[in-house]
């Protein structure tokens, strides 16, 4: 929950879910047989193809976004104006990959003798799709749609904190024409999910969460050597160098900490500032997170709503507290926020902080926070940056801020990283991959390589002349 005022909200959101169609509210058990092969597979280039099946899919999200949005944000306390842009996002996934379809290709290959080979893409089957709570509908929406307009069948469950939102896409995909059984919603937590990835019909599992909860489903699925991609956590570094245009930088580093309360994976936590700037940066930063208006998300005018529950916001103010013991200072925020309306008080709210002094050896920056929670270090060379920023197990993203295009390359093809925002951040068109490096999990997320995650290459091998026999 976000707040009081959003109690009779949250009841409404209940009872959608109770009267839905499959949908429960509880850990369930997986009893039917996860096979949905025989002839439910949407066969992209056959007669019933793809596209007619996905795009009044993608008419409904739009048709609906405000709904779904306001949903999102009661499951999950982010502001009214993110969620319609998650919204948006999650019906564009649909049509990308509604056309894509279509263009599924393999290779030909030809060979001695007039003898050819040819390759093709075909499905894995049932894949299990497990989301997280900062992104409920857009994450059911990046998994579901590669996976089905490559002809598979999926099972998600959403996460337990926020288990609406995915079942109101499965009903936009059951009105939009895609067989029963193709996308299936199960609710629950741990109990469900290790039923998911342990079932001996599953092919493949996509999982978006925590390091430690990504190592547990890895170990699962690969008992049953399932296919699987992990999207995780992060601590990702953005560096400001001296010659940026420090207004766009100082956006970028907003945009990069303040999103959803700063529960984002790919969020540039640590950020560098070179020190010819710092004190320039520091001064604005602080005066623009200041400036954010933090209460109720149901406002168009707020920009940071409540995190997700009561434990997770005390554990981000631990965060805080720690790094004062640790020597760093903070320059704003840190603390629980009480919005002045007397409905908001329970809420879960924070004033979005930025903590200076900070050095790479405190938990601070070496941990993922998942808050808003801006942690601020100096440093002098390009070399140096680099090698400290580096210097972490996660990978997910990185950001740099310069005017010289040759550094911004340079630093770029150095970063270990999934992903490298040059003068901007936190930038998710569903026509570029995401994924991340070393403990920040592998495989992608969309664009067209995604295609390969979802469907297994088979080669075909024709001998057109005499078969040549050794024996």
């Amino acid at each position: 929950s976000t707040a009081a005022s959003t109690t009779s909200s949250l009841k409404m959101a209940q009872a959608i879910l109770d009267v839905m169609p499959g949908a429960s509210t509880g850990t369930v058990q997986v009893s039917d047989p996860l096979n949905f092969w025989a002839g439910k597979r949407v066969e992209p280039r056959q007669q019933k193809n793809a596209e007619p099946v996905f795009e009044p899919a993608t008419g409904d999200c739009f048709f609906l976004l405000e709904k779904i949005a306001k949903l999102e944000v009661i499951n999950n306390g982010k502001s009214i104006t993110e969620a319609l842009v998650d919204i948006d996002i999650a019906w564009q996934c649909i049509e990308y990959y509604a056309g894509l379809a279509g263009a599924l290709a393999g290779q030909h290959v030809q060979l001695p003798g007039g003898a050819f080979a040819y390759t093709r893409r075909e499905p894995l089957g049932v894949c299990v799709g497990i989301g997280a709570w900062n992104y409920p509908f857009q994450i059911a929406a990046w998994k579901s749609a590669p996976a089905l307009a490559c002809g598979n069948a999926m099972v998600f469950k959403p996460s337990p904190f926020t288990p609406v939102t995915a079942v109101i896409l499965a009903e936009i995909y059951k009105e939009a024409g895609v067989p029963d059984g193709l996308f299936c919603v199960v609710q629950g937590g741990a109990e469900t999910g290790t039923i998911l990835c342990q079932h001996p019909k599953v092919a493949k599992v996509s999982f978006t969460g925590s390091v430690p909860t990504g190592k547990k489903v890895m170990e699962m699925s690969a008992k049953g050597v399932k296919q699987v991609t992990l999207e995780l956590g992060g601590k990702s570094p953005l560096i400001i160098f001296k010659d940026c245009d420090l207004e766009n930088a100082v956006r970028g580093a907003l945009m990069a900490n303040f999103l959803t309360q700063g529960q984002v994976c790919c969020n540039g936590t640590r950020v560098f500032v070179q020190k010819d700037i710092m004190p320039q940066f520091l001064e604005e930063v602080v005066k623009r997170t200041k400036a954010i208006l933090v209460g109720d998300p149901l406002l168009d005018s707020t920009r940071m709503g409540a995190l997700i529950n009561k434990p997770h916001l005390e554990k981000v103010l631990g965060f805080v507290s720690q790094a004062k013991l640790q020597g760093a200072r903070v320059l704003c925020g840190g603390e629980r926020f009480v919005p002045s309306d007397p409905k908001l008080v329970n809420g879960y709210f924070m004033s979005p902080c930025v903590l200076d002094n900070c050095r790479d050896d405190m938990t601070c920056v070496k941990e993922e926070i998942f808050g808003p929670v801006m942690s601020v270090l100096p440093f002098d060379t390009e070399e140096e940056v680099v090698q400290r920023a580096n210097n972490t197990t996660f990978g997910l993203a990185s950001g740099v801020f310069t005017r010289d295009i040759s550094r911004a390359h340079r630093v770029a093809e150095n970063l270990e990283a999934g992903t490298c925002f040059i003068n901007n951040y936190n930038i998710s068109p569903v026509e570029v991959p995401f994924g991340g490096y070393k403990m920040s999990g592998f495989g992608r997320e969309n664009g067209q390589v995604t295609i390969e995650y979802y469907s297994q290459l088979k080669t075909v091998v024709v001998e057109m002349g005499d078969v040549d026999n050794y024996f």
